[in-house]
């Protein structure tokens, strides 16, 4: 039997390719059933609406009302799909909105709560749609660690930040990524003092609010008055937290664990990197299995082992290296991966 650490995805990550992804894949329909009548109770468009529709929407799919329960749905399906006779999942991080899915699947929320929790934020954040945010990289495309120019280009978001009228801040350390969270002045701004790499970088993120940044605190507050704590509980499997803290089974204060979701989750940056070199260290797990939908956090949890220095990786090639001898990485969103550890390729 393989150990493995269970990584959910945020925002983002159900797009064109994935519609129909929950019809392919979520094990339960009465489960799903339940999570459509949540849906319906609130007057939106059910899973299966949106999953079956017979074209994928950027302004109806994308919007944090839809999209937060389209992942969350599309996470826990996979979740439950692992093969646990051939996994032991030792803990479960995610990334963003992926940790309302790693306290479903992790045992702190029921299913059901997670539904209402990743639901309820998405829909709050998509009423507000507060600020914005941007992605852009530090390492070059042979993924090595480059400090001085994270260091030089988090320098120049804490100078656009100090200029009036202008909100900038780190939202999530994304690997090899830094996500900004800001004001339009504060994107503005840092689009135009830096260098278009990739031919993609700096990229607007559609439909993002200025997620884990303290302009969130308004939809934190909300989110508090809309979720009890008594929702939560003792978790069933480890959490590694966006601060890489582990909350530990039986030895976890669920109230505690609810003002830091409602909390410091919201408001504060999410250091993704940190939560996967700590999943590494604490857990050395045999296997991290990224949950779908999607394909897209894998370079990130590439680049977030590299930073870490795990098994000797300095670059893109080593991590090449290692995952051709010996997959250290599965994605649940590409079917030939899946296979592998739910049993089935459908």
């Amino acid at each position: 039997m393989k150990t493995a650490v269970v990584i959910c995805p945020g925002r983002g990550t159900y797009n064109k390719a994935e519609l129909g992804y929950l019809a392919r894949h979520f094990p339960d329909q009465g489960m799903l059933a339940q999570f459509d009548a949540l849906r319906m109770a609130e007057g939106q468009p059910t899973l299966g609406e949106l999953d079956g529709a017979e074209r994928f929407s950027l302004a109806t799919h994308t919007r944090g009302d839809n999209a937060s329960a389209l992942i969350y749905a599309a996470t826990l399906g996979d979740f439950l799909s692992i093969d646990r006779n051939e996994i032991e999942i030792v803990a479960v991080t995610g990334n963003s909105m992926g940790w309302y899915s790693a306290l479903a699947c992790g045992g702190a929320l029921t299913p059901q709560d997670g539904f209402r929790v990743a639901n309820t934020m998405g829909t709050l954040m998509q009423k507000s749609l507060i600020g914005g945010q941007l992605i852009y990289p530090f390492v070059g495309e042979d993924w090595r660690h480059d400090p001085a120019r994270r260091s030089a280009l988090l320098e120049r978001v804490e100078e656009i930040a100090t200029r009036p009228d202008h909100a900038l801040s780190l939202s999530i350390d994304l690997g090899g990524m830094l996500v900004l969270a800001g004001n339009e002045a504060g994107l503005t701004a840092f689009e135009k003092a830096v260098e278009p790499v990739q031919e993609r970088f700096p990229m607007r993120l559609g439909n993002h609010a200025a997620f884990h940044s303290v302009l969130q605190a308004p939809v934190a507050k909300e989110g508090r008055e809309a979720l009890s704590p008594a929702l939560f509980g003792q978790p069933q499997l480890p959490l590694i937290d966006g601060r890489g803290k582990i909350w530990w089974p039986k030895a976890s204060d669920p109230e505690t664990l609810w003002g830091y979701t409602l909390g410091h989750q919201v408001v504060e940056t999410y250091d993704f990197t940190r939560a996967i070199a700590i999943a590494a260290r604490e857990f050395a797990p045999d296997l991290f299995i990224i949950t779908g939908p999607g394909t897209t956090l894998g370079g990130a949890v590439a680049q977030s082992l590299i930073l870490a220095n795990w098994r000797g990786m300095a670059s893109r090639d080593d991590f090449r290296t290692v995952q051709d001898k010996t997959p250290l990485l599965v994605s649940m969103g590409m079917e030939e991966q899946r296979a592998g550890v739910s049993g089935t390729a459908a």
